[in-house]
């Protein structure tokens, strides 16, 4: 992987000025572009081919659910098909039984066939919502097709690589000064993921600035077997809702894909202002309006409109700005959705409803979480708040009423029988 810096030979010299602006463009935006000149040299043949460029995106179906740090890197795929190229998405049904140890700290834990098979088909709908489904602009594949290979191909492609090379990952390297365990599986995964852009011959591949080490490794693989090394690409990683550690729905800080409208503008609202410009140039493509950053209600503007187009783009222009009149109307002018969700309750002993049971059956909370809400004010059973240490109201009061969890979560309740 030592040509990460090395230009890519001959390729201004056949370059026309469009195609320096088009590498320019499809540039905009990524922390790397590697080597230099070879997306500039990928296009270049291409169009002496006459053919699109190929450009691979791979994907491991580990969760059912993709968010807005994915969409970054989808974003810009969608940019490659917009300039006319294919983009190869491939959907890692293989390597997912493996585990990108990218970032990780440990072993990841394994999915069961069904589970991969459920996420992977989830993961393609929502993926749709960003990219061009034309089939002249994509082609989903899934890696299982190659990777299930004879062991004496495994052998083969095994050869291609040094365990001194795969441990020189920043990530192996920590978990070894840690005295951590690292898997023979691990070590197999970046060449594995190499392998892939042997498959689909793939020009150029994109990914997180966490990918970095597997995406250059995929050069030496496609060397290794006599094809031309595919230029790569890395996309910053976006911050959570938190504004401090990357967007993961295992640190729930995360905005869904499919999250419906008025959650998606609600939780966009919470971001912190100071990771407005950066939700606005990576998912927006665009600088926050001007001034935003010129007192509280420039800055509130400014993030109302980022939601609002955040939610028009993944959902639609009506959506969004139905979804801002309605945190207008809930979260400023503090009245009730127009449409709330209605769950019944049993009494209990004594007729009354607990009520830390109730929020952590219908808002996914642990009761010691429910509790806590509660003594903080955090709770209110229709215009009245639920007092510190009331965690058991009478079926009555609470029948009809609707229970305010935060600022976001409504239900309505109904006494059963």
């Amino acid at each position: 992987m030592g040509d990460e810096d090395e230009p890519a030979a001959g390729a201004g010299q056949r370059a026309d000025p469009h195609l320096q602006q088009l590498a320019g463009e499809l540039s905009r935006g990524a922390v790397d572009s590697l080597p230099e000149g070879a997306l500039l040299e990928r296009l270049t043949k291409a169009r002496d081919e006459g053919r699109p460029l190929r450009v691979k995106l791979g994907i491991d179906p580990t969760a059912p659910d993709i968010h807005l740090g994915h969409a970054v890197v989808l974003r810009k795929l969608r940019e490659f098909q917009d300039a006319g190229h294919r983009v190869v998405l491939i959907i890692g049904d293989y390597t997912a039984r493996v585990g990108d140890p990218s970032g990780r700290s440990s072993l990841r834990p394994i999915l069961s066939d069904e589970e991969i098979e459920a996420n992977a088909a989830t993961f393609q709908d929502q993926a749709m919502r960003i990219l061009d489904d034309d089939p002249a602009r994509l082609e989903v594949r899934h890696n299982s097709e190659w990777l299930a290979m004879p062991s004496v191909e495994l052998l083969k492609l095994m050869r291609h690589a040094t365990a001194a090379q795969l441990l020189e990952r920043e990530d192996f390297a920590k978990r070894m000064e840690a005295s951590e365990p690292i898997s023979l599986l691990e070590l197999l995964y970046p060449l594995l993921q190499g392998y892939d852009s042997v498959a689909v011959e793939a020009d150029v591949e994109l990914g997180g600035t966490d990918q970095k080490f597997n995406l250059l490794f995929g050069r030496d693989i496609q060397r290794a077997y006599g094809q031309q090394q595919q230029a790569i690409m890395t996309m910053p990683i976006l911050v959570g809702v938190d504004g401090s550690r990357k967007m993961s729905k295992s640190l729930g800080n995360q905005i869904g894909i499919l999250d419906p409208p008025g959650e998606m503008y609600g939780k966009t609202m919470a971001i912190p202002d100071s990771a407005m410009d950066e939700y606005y140039r990576l998912l927006l493509g665009r600088e926050p309006p001007e001034g935003a950053d010129r007192g509280a209600k420039a800055a509130r503007d400014a993030k109302r409109e980022l939601a609002r187009e955040l939610v028009g783009w993944l959902h639609s222009p009506e959506q969004g700005r139905a979804a801002e009149e309605e945190f207008e109307r809930v979260f400023v002018q503090h009245e009730n959705p127009e449409e709330i969700r209605e769950s019944e309750f049993e009494c209990g002993e004594g007729g009354t409803v607990h009520l830390p049971e109730l929020i952590s059956r219908e808002f996914g909370v642990s009761r010691s979480e429910a509790r806590r809400l509660i003594d903080q004010g955090g709770v209110s059973l229709g215009e009245q708040g639920v007092a510190a240490g009331e965690h058991d109201v009478p079926c009555g009061t609470a029948d009809g009423q609707v229970l305010r969890v935060g600022r976001r979560r409504f239900v309505r309740l109904r006494a059963s029988g």
